[in-house]
């Protein structure tokens, strides 16, 4: 029987049902598949990681194993235990330079167990549930740390890549440089010059041919065009050397100061913990760019995920591997892929273990300076031009260039700490640095506010307020972002006070724009949700009844649906006129005030680029259907078209309004939408009005639109098709019944557009249906019966796999 079912999201605490003795069999447990697009995406990844394991081995100074052995744990254990699906772990460049420093200072198998103790450390942050806290830190910080990674980084394989031995600091390394360069490697140049055009050309490569070719990862191309040109051409290169793995070592026991040893965990557990949850966050935003990943791929548990990161940890550690932490080049490379499950991380990691037991020979014949060419490579794209930009118009430049140069001169968590300590005092200096100055012209006094506005400045507040004489009109420029209780109140207290004495006052912004005054005794008392609920307040001085229209936003039929074209009735519409424009004021007043700041730049951005909406979104013009509500969706992801009916006209048939068939051919056509979903509702007024419709009569406009929804009349009449159910339910009435069955009947009616069909047969279009129940808050996704009675959906969660 067709059936609607909740979205996991919004029925996600509902008991699942138990198998009743008569009811059929329970589909029994499915096998354990691995989706094509994990197995691709899981080669692409593999490619990748292999060439970058081993560069980030050499970096560090560790046996080249070592990197091997963390990709393949990060790929079987993080990915495994891990809470971001998607996120692929393993040797990072992030924590080359730290590794480095333990391993010069105190070997390679006690670098091992600070390796284990740092998994241990971030297993217990993970039980103690802080994971969220570790986001807390200022991106400037975090950034800044990545930069002066980058910075030491190309630094040091610099020496590699003109043929010599890098040095222990950054310091040593600029210092030797001119040195270096007296006594450049031609071989080892040339083979680093191929591997970094290569590198860089290879995702540059126009036209068709190019669009095939870049399938291939470019670190995976330039490495391997390295190699056999150094083995064709005879060059005499250091190449990569991987002793036989029955002498690999392993951990043992710290030696070293307690102290220090403490220092060492600390710093390695910080910059994997930051690193692998900022990179978990920057995964699920890529997946949500993507809505056929989004829909099966659910959000990071960043608990989960610091715990899956101290288990690898743990087992790297112990089998003698590198730190493991979240890799953000591996981790896009596997979204970008298509994968869809943990699988194709853990696959990743299965075909590293392959490759470091039967490839051997193979991976003997890379140069060492390709390899460290392209760790520089990653190390320069670790000084994102990005970041600076933003840290810059978030006036945070100082704490960036000081955590950068800290990390570059006195390592990773001097630098970290020392950035935390700028941040901090930058942030102490913004509270107390607030400049109030008075002035008067043309009889206006005007109060303007430069900073924030805390509790230290409210003695210079009242001293400035108290310079306006009683009665004059007083325009307070307020520039800043905050404003706590204690000047809030001052101000509020000296607003109510002005005016009562026969003064006037006015907040603006530092454009001029109004905002908003703190509320009096004549000023609306209304919660700050109650405007949205279309409630109209009344003064708390000398409140009036309300009738039930007024308390129910003056909807129309008195179970709150609307009347049959799609607005509120009319009752109480003449007590509101007057108030309408001021409504409509106020709320504008309030976006500019409070939303406008904060989409702005986003919208500005979609201004210059242009709308690009990921789907057509095709509903009712009811007024109590907010699409972006219901939907999650924010500017730029919908189009949306809405009419009485939630009505697609077939082709042909539209008798002069063209309106619905113009905007599906220019999202088709035009946006390429990738889907269409047509949403219907509860108390749908069109549909009560086709059910109330009586032949004849005079042809309305109302009228000779609802036609279009006359196939769906009949559809429900038909005897040979079973009503649709709702949840396991039977639809409350006719008119409900009617929804659930217009929306599949308008499905059909989409198919009958050339530009859809289109679209469908060459796979790059889906279509959906919704219906929302507006009573129970409620949205649910059609889908198909087993005899294919409604239409092809692409369900993500299993309970709309498998349908009651």
């Amino acid at each position: 029987m067709s059936a609607c079912v909740p979205t996991r999201a919004a029925d996600s605490t509902r008991p699942r049902r138990i198998h009743q003795p008569h009811s059929p069999p329970p589909t029994p447990p499915r096998r354990f598949r691995i989706a094509g697009a994990d197995l691709s995406a899981s080669i692409a990844v593999f490619l990748i990681a292999l060439p970058l394991s081993l560069g980030i081995a050499l970096a560090t100074g560790a046996p080249l194993q070592s990197g091997l052995v963390a990709a393949a744990v990060g790929g079987l254990v993080a990915a495994r235990l891990g809470g971001s699906p998607l996120q692929v772990s393993g040797p990072a460049a992030g924590l080359t330079v730290v590794t480095a420093e333990l391993i010069h200072r105190y070997g390679w198998r006690t670098t091992c167990a600070i390796t284990v103790l740092a998994g241990v450390a971030q297993l217990g942050l993970g039980c103690l549930r802080v994971a969220r806290t570790a986001l807390a830190v200022s991106p400037a910080i975090v950034h800044g740390m990545l930069a002066g990674i980058g910075v030491t980084i190309a630094i040091a394989q610099l020496h590699i890549v003109l043929g010599g031995t890098p040095q222990s600091s950054v310091l040593d390394n600029l210092r030797a440089l001119p040195a270096q360069l007296a006594h450049v490697h031609p071989g080892a140049v040339s083979m680093s010059a191929l591997t970094l055009t290569l590198l860089f050309a290879w995702p540059r490569i126009p036209g068709r041919v190019g669009h095939v070719l870049r399938t291939v990862p470019a670190a995976l191309v330039a490495v391997a065009g390295a190699t056999l040109t150094a083995s064709l051409t005879g060059l005499v290169l250091p190449k990569v050397d991987l002793p036989s793995w029955s002498s690999h070592a392993l951990a043992g026991l710290p030696e070293g100061p307690v102290l220090g040893i403490a220092a060492a965990v600390l710093t390695v557990t910080l910059v994997c913990s930051v690193q692998s949850l900022l990179g978990a966050v920057a995964v699920d935003k890529l997946v949500a760019r993507r809505p056929a990943q989004q829909t099966r791929v659910g959000r990071s548990d960043l608990n989960r995920e610091l715990l899956g990161q101290g288990a690898a940890n743990v087992v790297s550690g112990a089998l003698g591997g590198l730190p493991v932490a979240g890799v953000a080049v591996r981790s896009s490379a596997n979204v970008q892929a298509g994968a869809v499950s943990r699988n194709s991380s853990m696959l990743h990691g299965v075909f590293v273990v392959v490759a470091a037991l039967l490839m051997v020979p193979i991976l003997e014949l890379i140069p060492l300076a390709s390899l460290a060419a392209l760790v520089m490579a990653v190390g320069i794209q670790m000084v994102s031009l990005h970041h600076i930009r933003t840290v810059t118009r978030h006036r945070e430049v100082l704490v960036y260039v000081v955590t950068t140069l800290g990390v570059v001169c006195l390592g990773v968590l001097e630098g970290v700490v020392l950035g935390v300590s700028v941040a901090v005092a930058v942030a102490l200096h913004r509270l107390t640095r607030t400049r109030i100055t008075h002035d008067e012209r043309g009889g206006v006094h005007y109060v303007r506010v430069r900073g924030q506005l805390t509790f230290l400045a409210v003695p210079r507040l009242t001293r400035a307020l108290h310079l306006v004489p009683q009665g004059a009109h007083v325009v307070v420029e307020l520039d800043g972002s905050f404003m706590d209780h204690a000047a809030y109140e001052s101000l509020q207290d000296w607003q109510n006070a002005h005016v009562a004495r026969g003064g006037t006052v006015e907040l603006t912004g530092r454009t001029g724009t109004r905002i908003a005054e703190p509320p009096g005794p004549s000023h609306c008392r209304c919660r700050p949700w109650t405007p949205w609920r279309n409630h109209h307040c009344e003064p708390s001085a000398g409140p009036q009844p309300a009738s039930a229209d007024d308390r129910s936003g003056g909807a129309g039929p008195a179970d709150g649906s609307e009347g049959p074209d799609g607005a509120a009735g009319s009752a109480g519409r003449d007590g509101r006129s007057g108030q309408s424009g001021h409504q409509l004021a106020r709320g504008i007043s309030a976006f500019q005030r409070n939303t406008a700041p904060l989409v702005r730049g986003e919208l500005a951005r979609l201004a210059r680029e242009g709308q690009r909406p990921s789907q057509l979104f095709l509903t009712c013009a009811d007024s109590r259907l907010v699409t972006s509500m219901i939907t999650s969706s924010g500017p730029g992801d919908l189009f949306v078209v809405r009419n009485v009916g939630n009505l697609v006209p077939r082709p042909g048939e539209e008798s002069g309004d063209d309106s619905v068939a113009a905007a599906i051919e220019y999202a088709v056509d035009v946006l390429h939408v990738r889907s269409i979903t047509v949403c219907g509702h509860s108390g749908c007024g069109a549909m009560q009005a086709l059910l109330n419709a009586e032949p004849g009569g005079a042809q309305t406009p109302l009228k000779r639109w609802l036609r279009h929804g006359l196939p769906s009349l009949e559809r429900m009449a038909a005897k040979n098709r079973p009503w649709a159910r709702l949840a396991g339910r039977a639809p409350a009435d006719a008119v409900e019944q009617l929804c659930l069955t217009n929306v599949v009947q308008q499905l059909e009616h989409l198919r009958a557009h050339e530009s859809v069909a289109r679209a469908l047969r060459e796979g790059a279009l889906e279509l959906h249906g919704m219906y929302f129940h507006v009573g129970e808050a409620q949205a649910y996704l059609l889908v198909e019966r087993d005899d294919g009675e409604l239409f092809d959906h692409v369900g993500a969660a299993e309970d709309l796999r498998h349908p009651a």
